[in-house]
C-alpha cells in the first residue's frame, strides 16, 4: 500500500492549524571548512526559540545525493513523491499565472536570456530585466509569432520569465508530447541548447520548439537585454490527487511567484490574497486563518540571492524571513514547520543536494537538544534526514489529525 493509500484511511477531522512556511532555496554551506552557513551567520532570533521549543532534523528533497528543481522540490514538501509525481516546470507557470491548461497542451517555463555577437549565452536570466521591461516584449512576442499547425500562445509571468503553451489546430488537434529536453544549457559562454525530444511522441514537439527559438532571436535581435530565449520545463498537462483528498486539510497558498502559485493550484490548495511582500503575506494569512486548515507560505529570495552567489544578501533575506515569524505564531497554530524546497548555497550559486533545514514546532511534539536553528544542529536534530515526501506525515501526526494503524 502506497503512502497515500494509507492516509486516506488514517486522516480524521479536527480544528488544528498546520503552517509551512517555505525559504526557498533554505539550506546553505560556509564559505570556508568550519565556518557558518548562511543561516548560521544570519540573526534569527525568533526561529531559534522555535528550535528550542520544537525538533529539527535534515529533509531529503528527492534522494541523497539528487539536486531538485523547484517543482520536484516543493512536490516533496507537500508529501507528493517526487519521482512518482513528476509536474514539469511549464505546467507550475502556466498554471501559476491562472492559465488554464487542457489535455495535449505542451506548456513550457521560457527565460529570455543574452546572446552575444558569437550567439552564445552572455546572460541566462537577460539581467533579470524588470518586468515592466519584459512584459511588452511578451506581448510582441505573442502577437507576431506564428508557427503551422500549432496554435502558440505566449504570457507574461514576472522578471525574466514568460510561459509559452503549444496547443494542436483543427477540429481534431493533433496531441503534441510532453517529454523535451531543456534548451537551457545551464552555463553562460555556450549557445543554447537545439531541444531534443525524449520520446517519439515529442519529435514534433521539438521542431516547433527549435522553430519558437528561431523566430524569437530573429524578432528581438535588436534588444539590448532580452535578444532570445531558453526553453524550460517543457510538459504537458499532469495528472494528480488532490491535497484535500489525500490528507483532508482544506489549504490556502500564500505565494508571490507564479510557479508556486501554480503547483499549489495544481495540488488541488486555494491560491488566497495578491501578496507582493513578505509583510503582506502575513496580512491575508491573518486574514484567511478562520477559513482553513493548512496554509503554504512562500519566501523566495532566499532561492534567488543563493543563486546569484551573494552570501550576504542571502543572510540578509534569512533575516527577514525570520522576521515574520512572531505574525505567523500570534495566530496559534498547532504546526509550523520552517524549511525550504531545497540547498541554495551561494558559493555554488546554484541548487544542491544537500540535506535541507527543517524545524517542526508543535504543542506535542518530542523535543531535542537544539537551541538554534541551523545546518549543524539540523544534522543532529531528532527528526535526523529524512526524505521530504514523509514531512506531510509528520505534521499531520503533530496536530493529532491521524487515527492509529492496525488494531
Amino acid at each position: 500500500m502506497d503512502t497515500h493509500a494509507l492516509l486516506r484511511q488514517l486522516v480524521q477531522k479536527n480544528d488544528s492549524k498546520i503552517e509551512l512556511y517555505v525559504a526557498d532555496g533554505l539550506g546553505g554551506l560556509p564559505q570556508q571548512p568550519g565556518g557558518k552557513t548562511e543561516l548560521e551567520t544570519a540573526a534569527t532570533p525568533h526561529l531559534d526559540k522555535l528550535a528550542a521549543e520544537g525538533v529539527l532534523g535534515g529533509s531529503i528533497p528527492v534522494a541523497p545525493g539528487i539536486s531538485p528543481g523547484s517543482g520536484p522540490g516543493h512536490l516533496g514538501l507537500v508529501g507528493y513523491d517526487p519521482v512518482e509525481f513528476l509536474i514539469g516546470r511549464g505546467a507550475l507557470e502556466a498554471t501559476g499565472i491562472g492559465f488554464e491548461l487542457k489535455d495535449g497542451d505542451v506548456a513550457i517555463r521560457a527565460n529570455f536570456c543574452t546572446l552575444d555577437a558569437d550567439g552564445k549565452i552572455a546572460d541566462r536570466r537577460a539581467g533579470r530585466i524588470p518586468t515592466e521591461e519584459s512584459t511588452p516584449i511578451v506581448e510582441r512576442l505573442a502577437k507576431e509569432i506564428a508557427i503551422d499547425g500549432v496554435e502558440v500562445i505566449v504570457r507574461p509571468v514576472k522578471e525574466h520569465r514568460f510561459v509559452v503553451v503549444f496547443r494542436g489546430q483543427g477540429p481534431a488537434p493533433e496531441k503534441l508530447g510532453g517529454s523535451v529536453a531543456d534548451t537551457d544549457p545551464q552555463a553562460t559562454g555556450v549557445p543554447p541548447l537545439a531541444a531534443k525530444a525524449l520520446d517519439a511522441a515529442s519529435e514534433k514537439t521539438a521542431k516547433i520548439c527549435d522553430e519558437f527559438i528561431a523566430q524569437v532571436r530573429k524578432l528581438l535581435a535588436d534588444e539590448p537585454k532580452a535578444n532570445c530565449c531558453t526553453l524550460r520545463g517543457i510538459t504537458g498537462k499532469p495528472s494528480i490527487p488532490s491535497f484535500e483528498e489525500v490528507y483532508g486539510l482544506k489549504a490556502a497558498a500564500i505565494a508571490v511567484y507564479p510557479m508556486y502559485k501554480g503547483l499549489a493550484s495544481l495540488v488541488g490548495m486555494d491560491i488566497v490574497g495578491d501578496a507582493q511582500t513578505l509583510d503582506e503575506q502575513m496580512d491575508v494569512l491573518k486574514s484567511v486563518w478562520d477559513q482553513y486548515d493548512f496554509f503554504f507560505i512562500h519566501f523566495k529570495y532566499t532561492d534567488s540571492t543563493g543563486e546569484d552567489g551573494a552570501f550576504d544578501a542571502k543572510v540578509q533575506r534569512t533575516e527577514e524571513y525570520d522576521s515574520a515569524v512572531p505574525r505567523s505564531m500570534d495566530l496559534g497554530p498547532d504546526v509550523l514547520i520552517a524549511t525550504g524546497d531545497h540547498s541554495t548555497p551561494s558559493m555554488l550559486a546554484s541548487h544542491s543536494w544537500h540535506p535541507v533545514p527543517t524545524l517542526l514546532w508543535a504543542k506535542n511534539c518530542r523535543c531535542d537538544a537544539a537551541t538554534e536553528f541551523g545546518e549543524q544542529q539540523c544534522v543532529t536534530g531528532g527528526l535526523g534526514q529524512f526524505e521530504a515526501k514523509h514531512l506531510m506525515t509528520l505534521a499531520l501526526a503533530n496536530a493529532g489529525r491521524l487515527a492509529k494503524f492496525g488494531a
